[in-house]
């Protein structure tokens, strides 16, 4: 057989394992509208008055699939996932948070489950990731309001406290490093430089979304099941839903976009947060040191800390009595 003849075969093979690895998401992905809607009916069914419901918001072009919760007219709290999550991550804190009077506005943000998907790395970039969010905010008639947010969400938390200083109430960042403090422990020594190999491994065009997708439900079961200091933290029916998530067409890449978009540096530079702070810390995360969460006040001078013990890096769902705890007293001070 020819060189050219081989490489055709070799392209041909590799086109058809492609299309068949597509044709498998896209089975998985057709489940997104049945569990979206088994797990709103869950969550109302367990608390009467929660009145949840999921809505597709247009903010600038820009479509967000949003669980909206809690009275009409309550104060506004958004909250904002990490990766490779959506909404369904803060399941134990929306019913707390409703029930305090909140109307709880959780998006799954841009690139992510069954919002918008934009093609190319900059539509990732900070800058946008918080302008959603301005957006959201205003498109709910809100003025301010409370950010709680967690891993990649809490870095959109910080940037967002920055860019919109009048906007954020108060702040409540779980397990997700101040921008300064995670570039001065980079600089620090080689400990939290390991812990972040994957943000490298991101760089690399198309193999890691890849990887992640051959077993969608492998990925998920590790990420979450597996990688979880407190067993049952998250269902099998959670689980899936994540897998459904990663399935979505593009959300992969989008998704791991956010981590190559970092090579944009945000346009407002300005790392002092003036809004009321609560950092809440599962100290056994697995990929974010506790040297992360000290000497912040340079930056966050009006910053409170609550650690959690025997929590690793999904401390909302390992330890939901703590967080809710320590996150509505913070909210009634």
């Amino acid at each position: 057989m020819s060189k050219n003849k081989r490489w055709l075969l070799k392209a041909g093979l590799l086109g058809s394992a492609l299309v068949f690895h597509n044709y498998q998401l896209s089975k998985i992905a057709r489940k997104t509208d049945r569990l979206t809607a088994q797990a709103v009916d869950a969550l109302n069914a367990a608390h009467p008055g929660l009145n949840a419901d999921c809505h597709f918001i247009d903010v600038d072009g820009i479509i967000l699939h949003t669980l909206v919760a809690g009275p009409k007219d309550g104060p506004l709290a958004v909250l904002l996932h990490g990766f490779p999550e959506h909404w369904v991550s803060w399941r134990k804190q929306i019913p707390a948070l409703a029930q305090a009077g909140y109307r709880v506005v959780v998006p799954d943000q841009r690139g992510y489950n069954r919002s918008s998907k934009p093609w190319g790395i900059r539509p990732y970039r900070l800058d946008a990731l918080t302008k959603d969010i301005a957006g959201l905010i205003g498109k709910f008639g809100g003025e301010t309001a409370v950010i709680i947010a967690h891993d990649w969400g809490g870095g959109v938390g910080w940037q967002f406290a920055a860019d919109y200083p009048q906007m954020t109430d108060k702040l409540i960042i779980m397990n997700a490093p101040h921008p300064q403090a995670m570039w001065r422990e980079f600089q620090k020594g080689w400990e939290q430089r390991l812990k972040s190999w994957y943000m490298l491994f991101f760089q690399l065009p198309l193999l890691p979304e890849l990887i992640f997708t051959l077993n969608p439900h492998q990925t998920a079961r590790q990420s979450f099941q597996q990688m979880t200091s407190q067993p049952g933290a998250f269902s099998d029916d959670e689980v899936e839903m994540m897998a459904v998530a990663m399935s979505q067409p593009r959300a992969m890449t989008s998704m791991i976009n956010w981590y190559r978009a970092l090579r944009y540096p945000a346009a407002n530079q300005t790392a002092h947060i003036a809004a009321p702070t609560l950092l809440i810390w599962g100290e056994q995360d697995f990929a974010l040191s506790r040297t992360l969460t000290e000497d912040l006040e340079e930056w966050v001078p009006n910053i409170q800390r609550h650690y959690v013990p025997n929590s690793n890096h999904w401390v909302q769902n390992e330890a939901p009595e703590a967080v809710n705890g320590a996150m509505l007293a913070f909210l009634r001070s």
